[in-house]
């Protein structure tokens, strides 16, 4: 059974000026049940705001629930923070975190939203503003829910807002498996970083995982993965530079799934990046990650 971490306050009207558009959070949802895979869906409390700021500059997190973000900072998150992006700003995290207590319990349990990845201390970036994977990670930590953890990154996008507020931290392992060209120009460092060559295909691609994510469960031994299972990775992704196909997609996810439940791990994941002009196709690509994921769970 797929269970599923969702808010109808994830879709959120687009702002003005912007490209991004948050349809597709509710376009999972209906891609999900039109799949007619069994699921029960949560919904998520905000965020407390004292875990956002623990990770967080507090500064920040005020501008962003003042809507009192300045214009370059507004710039390099892509959009306008209004009060309905504000409002999903603190429920993105929540559900993340809902979602891993989910895991815990069920050994997978899926945010229908999260991932973002690139959000900084004190700015978000790339459409992202705050880090629900960071927040995640310290506060199952900091409340002892979890001695380690996994922030699993296989979006087409270097995780470099997750590797810079988790630097130094021997608690929490961040890997990432990216298009080294692709956005952002100047990448973080994470715990373990591995750029990919653009058109990278399937059979490359599952190689590099085969020999690298044994290794990380083996050495760090994490007691949760929280995995950002995006599926701009797609050759046909908008903002992708790697080449994967359906099948290639749904062999990814099936082998960390296969390989967490060998080592005893719970995996919780989020929904992370996936773009095109068809949404609908878009949002069944990320509906179809979490069915699998849950398939393989049992």
């Amino acid at each position: 059974m797929l269970h599923v971490v969702h808010h109808p306050a994830y879709v959120s009207p687009a702002t003005p000026g912007s490209r991004f558009r948050f349809d597709k959070y509710g376009l999972v949802m209906e891609a999900l049940r039109e799949s007619g895979a069994p699921h029960i869906v949560h919904e998520p409390a905000p965020m407390p705001r004292a875990w956002v700021e623990a990770v967080h500059d507090p500064a920040y997190v005020e501008e962003v629930l003042t809507l009192a973000v300045p214009p370059d900072k507004t710039r390099r998150i892509g959009f306008a923070v209004t009060e309905r992006v504000a409002r999903r700003s603190m429920l993105s995290p929540g559900g993340t975190w809902a979602a891993a207590k989910l895991a815990q319990v069920h050994g997978y349990a899926a945010n229908a939203a999260g991932g973002s990845h690139h959000a900084l201390a004190d700015t978000g970036a790339g459409y992202c503003v705050f880090n629900d994977l960071a927040i995640t990670a310290n506060r199952l930590i900091a409340e002892g829910d979890a001695a380690r953890v996994l922030i699993l990154d296989l979006d087409v996008h270097q995780g470099d807002g997750t590797a810079a507020l988790m630097a130094g931290r021997a608690d929490i392992f961040t890997l990432s498996v990216h298009a080294e060209k692709n956005f952002p120009a100047r990448k973080a460092r994470s715990s373990l970083d591995i750029g990919l060559a653009d058109g990278t295909g399937d059979t490359a691609y599952l190689a590099v995982l085969e020999d690298v994510v044994p290794r990380v469960l083996d050495g760090f031994a994490p007691d949760l993965i929280l995995y950002q299972a995006g599926i701009d990775p797609h050759g046909e992704d908008r903002l992708g530079r790697l080449a994967l196909t359906d099948a290639g997609l749904d062999a990814r996810d099936r082998y960390v799934m296969r390989q967490a439940k060998a080592h005893g791990v719970p995996v919780a994941s989020t929904l992370g990046g996936g773009y095109g002009e068809d949404r609908m196709l878009v949002a069944r690509r990320h509906a179809a990650c979490m069915v699998r994921l849950a398939q393989e769970a049992e």
